[in-house]
């Protein structure tokens, strides 16, 4: 059996489906999901295996205009992901098609040196004449190893697109223990979750003007965890938010969250939540190393 080893940036617009995809691919959950755009916030990397094969996914955060200091980290994060790859997987919802945010995305790929694939996503919901219209257009504005339709919801063509990213990878040893899963320290993955249910909860209630820090991550002799998270926030509103009445709304969002990372860990989880408010959370450069963003200027 041939031994290999390499990364793949699977890279987009927001909400294409990427860690969704990247969660398919692993066979398990590694990155958060929410039908909320720009979700994915650093480079979530998940392994995954096909037969000799370890593939390095690097879920990125989805590219757009960048208008505030860490969007711009966001975006850098993703560029940089791309830049150390081996391949570059470009997702595109099938059903929004090339739009204004995936328009220049093909522009700045098309002169990239990486190989580039294209992922067509969500192709359940978009009928075959607009797929082909779609691969067409695509073909046009940039040069593609090769094209595949998914549907990573429902798994539809991730086997057969799991097995062509790992035929195009560097014969290598492996990197990684074969049952590790994510790059993600438990510590990291136990903020995503907890942000994640802040998007199921709390959905437009609340702006993206919010982050997710663990203060304290402590093993007890029992074999338990206790995670001490803060909720930032920038204004008073916007907390009363999270609260909720009587602080039912936090209750119910430490539940779920404590839920899952318990069963994550595969452990007994105490979880301790506060939200603070912090006009000027996102210059903290403390925090950007924290969630795994460079600051940028």
């Amino acid at each position: 059996m041939t031994i290999r080893f390499g990364s793949v940036a699977v890279v987009g617009a927001p909400n294409a489906g990427k860690s969704t995809l990247v969660n398919a691919l692993v066979g398990q959950k590694v990155a958060i999901v929410t039908a909320k755009a720009q979700t994915t916030r650093t480079r979530l990397m998940g392994i995954a295996i096909e037969g000799g094969t370890q593939i390095l996914l690097t879920d990125t955060p989805g590219i757009f205009e960048p208008k505030r200091r860490l969007d711009r980290a966001m975006v850098a994060a993703a560029w940089g992901s791309a830049q150390d790859a081996d391949l570059i997987a470009l997702v595109v919802d099938a059903a929004t098609g090339i739009n204004r945010t995936v328009s220049p995305l093909l522009d700045r790929l098309k002169d990239r040196p990486e190989p580039k694939i294209l992922v067509l996503n969500k192709v359940d919901l978009v009928k075959k004449e607009k797929l082909l219209a779609l691969i067409a257009q695509a073909g046009e504005r940039a040069t593609f190893e090769d094209i595949y339709m998914v549907s990573a919801a429902n798994g539809d063509g991730v086997p057969e697109l799991k097995a062509a990213l790992a035929a195009r990878l560097p014969e290598g040893p492996w990197h990684f223990p074969e049952d590790q899963v994510s790059d993600v320290t438990d510590r990291m993955m136990a903020a995503e979750v907890t942000r994640e249910q802040i998007f199921h909860q709390l959905r437009a209630e609340l702006p993206q003007a919010s982050a997710v820090e663990t203060e304290k991550y402590e093993e007890r002799k029992d074999g338990s965890v206790a995670i001490h998270q803060q909720i930032l926030v920038g204004r008073d509103s916007q907390k009363a938010i999270v609260l909720g009445k009587g602080g039912a709304r936090i209750k119910e969002i430490g539940a779920a969250a404590r839920a899952e990372i318990a069963r994550m860990l595969g452990r007994k989880v105490h979880l301790f939540l506060h939200v603070k408010v912090n006009p000027k959370w996102e210059e903290d450069r403390g925090l950007y190393r924290d969630i795994g963003l460079e600051w940028v200027e």
